[in-house]
């Protein structure tokens, strides 16, 4: 049987879910997924990126990582998702790259794609979790196939680890606190390995 085919899709302002991307990319392949990389279009303006010095930074790190498309989202077998928090939602910017899945949607090809959630905030409680959970939400209105990580492994009582999908805290200077690594790459497998299942039962 083919490997899965996995899209990463992310937005990042200043890294960390960039770095949550890369980690699960690892994990997939792991498993055995054929991995592609995406961020979703950038918003914000300018002058904006220009006066925070870390999120210019990761503007100029990333700029070579491709515009996820509706069309990536169709040929993907499966899709794991990378959000900061924003007031206990999605940020902006991908959500107003869901808002542009409407098409594929209305000719049922996000039904029964395998997805999964990570988002990350400033503080330990920073709406996180609520964050996955309304994330979630348009993955149901797609038809989708939500892959949660649950306590299928021992990753998921570190740091980062919950049973809705990784949800990592960053300090004041920016960095991830503990080493969520292993909940992602764990989250990641899984994904890949149900995805796997649900190949294998549309092909049979």
């Amino acid at each position: 049987m083919a490997s899965v085919k996995l899209a990463i899709v992310y937005y990042s302002s200043t890294g960390t879910n960039y770095q949550m991307a890369q980690w699960a990319a690892e994990g997939a392949k792991e498993a055995g997924a054929e991995v592609k990389i995406f961020k979703v279009q950038e918003l914000a303006p300018e002058a904006a990126i220009e006066s925070n010095p870390a999120w210019k930074a990761h503007v100029e790190a990333a700029k070579d990582v491709p515009v996820v498309t509706p069309n990536d989202i169709v040929e993907a077998d499966a899709v794991l998702f990378s959000t900061p928090t924003r007031f206990g939602n999605v940020a902006s910017q991908m959500k107003q790259f869901l808002d542009t899945t409407g098409g594929i949607w209305f000719q049922g090809k996000t039904a029964n794609k395998v997805v999964s959630a990570m988002s990350s905030a400033s503080n330990a409680h920073g709406g996180q979790e609520a964050t996955i959970l309304n994330f979630y939400t348009t993955m149901y209105h797609w038809g989708a196939i939500v892959v949660a990580p649950g306590y299928t492994d021992q990753s998921i009582y570190a740091a980062g680890g919950n049973p809705y999908g990784t949800s990592v805290t960053v300090d004041q200077e920016g960095k991830i606190v503990g080493d969520p690594k292993g909940a992602v790459v764990h989250q990641a497998k899984r994904v890949v390995t149900v995805a796997s299942w649900v190949k294998k039962g549309q092909q049979g």
